[in-house]
């Protein structure tokens, strides 16, 4: 059994534990910091902890693919696996610490008007004091309520907002964060009583789409909305028009329907938004690389054992 790790922000601490795992289970491992840099004699791989898909889209051996990020939209298209049996993981769960904290960030951002404070300064300007908004006290739906959506939800708890109301496909979480946890069809009901949307959704059939202009314009006068799960998820002509006329009291969007986002994009020069480049998420704080290897070190027994893996991706439903 060869397996081949393809990452190139792993510390050796997090080599060793991998390699240490595969040899007791009797795997032979091999670590490359990029996909240009694995030797043909290593496409034969039976399994891939990282990304290499010249190996995926041509290797009929490969057995296993696990990907060290959550969303996995982009590996849905036809012809992506050689081998259509291929089992694929992601590593959802490893990045809600990471993803809340941004989250949390931008909320107080927008809500205490920080950005423009800090674009102020850096022209020198005192300015007068501006309108303040407050996690306390307000409403805050979550759509989606998966590791992400979650561990937001937990953080904002200790901000003592009125309520927070989690949203999903399932209407099921027993988390004690949320106040509330009802299904998807019932998101009408809840935009009008949102100060805060806070969205963290896999890009499906189902969720594109999903914050419409109709939906928009549900949400009351001055709420905010931040995206961190995928730009699909929102109509963003109708969320530029509803920032520019001042229904909606600010956005942050760390995912758009166009990565990188185009130089022309109107969303470049909308006020009231905050734009990050898909970075909430990404592989940097220490936590978030020991919890990716801990979840792949955990299915590469599972696999080696014959067990159910347990980030297993359903690619029907997409996640």
């Amino acid at each position: 059994m060869k397996l081949i790790v393809v990452n190139k922000l792993f510390d050796q601490r997090h080599i060793e534990r991998i390699q240490q795992l595969a040899s007791e289970l009797g795997v032979d491992a091999a670590f490359y910091r990029d996909e240009a840099d694995i030797p043909l004699s290593d496409y034969d791989a039976d399994i891939i902890y990282g990304f290499a898909p010249s190996i995926t889209r041509t290797s009929r051996k490969l057995k296993w693919l696990c990907v060290p990020w959550a969303g996995v939209d982009s590996l849905m298209s036809p012809g992506y696996f050689a081998n259509e049996d291929c089992l694929l993981t992601n590593s959802a769960g490893a990045f809600g610490v990471a993803i809340a904290e941004h989250m949390i960030a931008v909320a107080l951002m927008m809500m205490r008007n920080m950005d423009v404070f800090l674009e102020g300064s850096r022209k020198c300007n005192w300015l007068p004091p501006l309108p303040q908004h407050s996690l306390k006290d307000s409403r805050i739906t979550v759509l989606g309520t998966g590791d992400i959506g979650t561990s937001f939800a937990k953080r904002a708890k200790a901000f003592e907002p009125q309520r927070i109301v989690g949203v999903c496909r399932s209407g099921k979480n027993s988390d004690p964060a949320y106040d509330e946890l009802v299904p998807v069809d019932r998101l009408d009901e809840v935009l009008p009583e949102t100060d805060l949307l806070a969205m963290s959704l896999p890009s499906t059939a189902e969720t594109k789409g999903i914050l419409s202009r109709e939906r928009i314009s549900l949400l009351p006068e001055g709420a905010y909305v931040i995206n961190v799960g995928r730009g699909s998820a929102i109509d963003e002509a109708a969320l530029v028009d509803s920032l520019e006329c001042g229904h909606l009291g600010g956005a942050a969007l760390d995912v758009f329907q166009t990565e990188p986002l185009p130089a022309d994009s109107p969303l470049w020069k909308t006020k009231k938004l905050l734009i990050t480049p898909h970075v909430s998420g990404i592989m940097m704080l220490p936590y978030t690389k020991d919890r990716n290897v801990d979840l792949f070190l955990e299915d590469l027994r599972n696999y080696m054992e014959g067990k159910p893996l347990r980030g297993l991706v359903d690619r029907k439903l997409g996640y």
